[in-house]
């Protein structure tokens, strides 16, 4: 018998004695063009209300803590991944830490992204990686111009705040890192000439290039990345990726042990255990080195860090500038004489059309005004798929959505009564419905949040089954079964019925025990829709979900703040390593969407 991790086998004999002791009865999706983020995703990407007693309505976002899972041990989980040295050990716990992950039922995983867009076809020079990175600066076009889409409005610039695909694109654009990755996908040197590692992996020293310039002119050295390394993980900078940082040792002084040379011709870090995603770090947008005088002279700079970069003109060190911004209209980025690889940038302009109007954009390509398009409106992707400007990519990531465990949905539950419900509502979704009518662009649908495809950090493919570890659905290698059957409809009344829910002859929810709730989203066309698929589906036993749809950044900022019941989330990973998709989920995480520990 392969041995299935104990955060599991506990969970799921937790609801079963719920079920035993209580007899009682109580669709987001990228736009087929458009996938999810690095950071956590974009806004074009698709390829939450009251209490479930008896009165129905829009809940207020308070704390349920009886509710909600405790969270120290996954916490604790999660760092001793982070120096446990023994590969086959890591694994193991990243399996634990998967399987208690998933034993909340908040994180509801629909399918795993493919990258779909339209390019036309004399434009060439354009690539992406396995994490949602596209790379705009080496374009090619006939006229040295490029007008492209990839989302609206950005929601922040500053490569330490973004955590967005979008805004790393941007970012990728307009700043340079010690590394970067090439056409191949492979990382290489960017600001740094060369680097060198001690042999137990626990010291890095990287060379930075001769002549190095900001786009104002003044030099830029180590003593830069090592002010924009501190400052990502000082928590006065609020930057939700500040938890990337802790693969590094610290001073006495809880500062991190790095040290750019008196020259600043060298960069020195200390890391806590050998990291094999460490370069990774180094080419991931968040690391990129920003200019401290912009920074801390701009206005505002006491109360917002990313004030700097709010308008055109700021200061930076990639490809391309930008030199004009409409908001939430048009951005304007063009050729920086000042970047150290010049020769190589033959456009002179970029421009930005800033939409999540996908039918909008889709007309845009057609007319001609765009050569770039990263979102597809739903009902034009039949027409496009089998064209020359078609194209897909593989990528690294989950499609999601996910439940705030603090909300009052689940106030006067047990945290069994609440995964219940959650497991519940995850089985009624019809996630290959989404994938063959909405995202269109022949995804696999998910039943883990860890996508097929990642590396287990130990030589193989972490969503297999093996010696040491059996998924608990092993045939397919999952969570759960995604295929809508009547078994799945019988479990889905046995597990509200543990929670309390009653049902009438008819198989619907009883009147006196409903259940309404909000989901929230982007307002992108797929995004909606998968919206629209999953309240129909939770509609089958009389849930009442609610789609309410917000401007890109509002909904980010009311995600973030755990301003919803069930929300539309997407994850492309930030390197090839489980721990990227389990490390976000910690308590302090910026990227803790579903509030867990909070």
């Amino acid at each position: 018998m392969k041995k299935k991790y104990l955060a599991l086998a506990l969970a799921a004999s937790l609801v079963v004695s719920t079920l035993a002791g209580c007899g009682s009865k109580g669709n987001t999706t990228e736009s087929p063009a458009a996938p999810a983020e690095t950071t956590a995703e974009s806004s074009a990407d698709t390829s939450a209300e009251e209490s479930t007693t008896a009165d129905a309505g829009s809940a207020a976002h308070g704390p349920s803590s009886e509710a909600a899972p405790a969270w120290e041990e996954y916490n604790a989980r999660i760092a001793a991944i982070r120096t446990e040295t023994d590969l086959a050990k890591r694994e193991a716990l990243m399996h634990e830490a998967e399987d208690e992950l998933m034993s909340t039922w908040a994180v509801i995983p629909l399918y795993y992204y493919n990258d779909v867009y339209l390019q036309k076809t004399d434009v060439d020079g354009i690539y992406a990686n396995l994490f949602g990175f596209k790379y705009f600066g080496y374009a090619t076009t006939p006229t040295n111009t490029l007008a492209l889409q990839i989302a609206s409005e950005p929601n922040k610039l500053d490569p330490a705040l973004n955590s967005t695909v979008d805004g790393a694109c941007l970012a990728i654009l307009a700043f340079s890192g010690l590394f970067m990755y090439d056409e191949n996908g492979q990382l290489v040197p960017d600001l740094a000439e060369s680097y060198e590692m001690t042999e137990d992996g626990l010291s890095y020293t990287f060379t930075m290039k001769d002549g190095l310039k900001w786009s104002d002119g003044t030099e830029l050295n180590a003593k830069d990345v090592e002010y924009s390394w501190q400052r990502l993980a000082n928590p006065d900078t609020g930057a939700d990726y500040a938890y990337l940082t802790t693969v590094i040792a610290t001073k006495d002084d809880g500062t991190l042990d790095i040290e750019a040379s008196e020259d600043g011709k060298t960069f020195s870090v200390n890391l806590v255990a050998p990291c094999a995603y460490f370069l990774d770090l180094c080419a991931f947008p968040a690391f990129y080195p920003v200019p401290q005088a912009s920074v801390e002279g701009a206005d505002g700079y006491a109360d917002n860090p990313g004030a700097w970069c709010t308008e055109a003109g700021f200061v930076s060190s990639g490809p391309m500038v930008c030199t004009g911004w409409k908001h939430n209209e048009s951005m304007t980025y063009e050729k920086n004489p000042n970047y150290y690889d010049a020769d190589r940038v033959t456009l002179d302009k970029i421009e930005f059309m800033l939409s999540s109007d996908d039918t909008a954009i889709y007309n845009a390509f057609v007319d001609g005004s765009l050569q770039f398009a990263d979102t597809i409106a739903t009902d034009m992707m039949a027409t496009v798929k089998d064209t020359p400007e078609f194209h897909k990519i593989p990528t690294l990531g989950t499609y999601y959505c996910g439940f705030n465990v603090n909300s009052d949905l689940f106030a006067g539950k047990t945290v069994e009564q609440a995964a219940a419900m959650r497991k519940a509502m995850c089985l009624l979704i019809d996630r290959q419905y989404i994938v063959d009518t909405i995202a269109q662009a022949e995804q696999e649908v998910a039943n883990t949040f860890i996508p097929t495809g990642m590396s287990d950090g130990n030589g193989g493919e972490f969503r297999k089954n093996d010696g040491d570890y059996t998924y608990p659905l092993e045939d397919k290698v999952g969570y759960y079964d995604t295929d809508m059957t009547d078994a799945n409809m019988e479990e889905v009344q046995a597990l509200l019925e543990s929670a309390g829910y009653q049902f009438d002859e008819s198989g619907m929810l009883s009147a006196e025990t409903p259940i309404s709730m909000t989901y929230l989203t982007n307002d992108s066309e797929g995004n909606v829709k998968i919206g629209e698929a999953i309240q129909q589906d939770l509609a089958a036993i009389g849930i009442n979900v609610t789609v309410e749809t917000r401007e890109w950044s509002v909904f980010l900022d009311e995600r973030k703040q755990g301003q919803f019941d069930f929300a539309r989330e997407g994850w492309l990973a930030d390197y090839n390593d489980p721990i990227n998709m389990l490390e976000m989920w910690e308590t302090d995480s910026g990227n803790n969407d579903m509030q867990f520990g909070r």
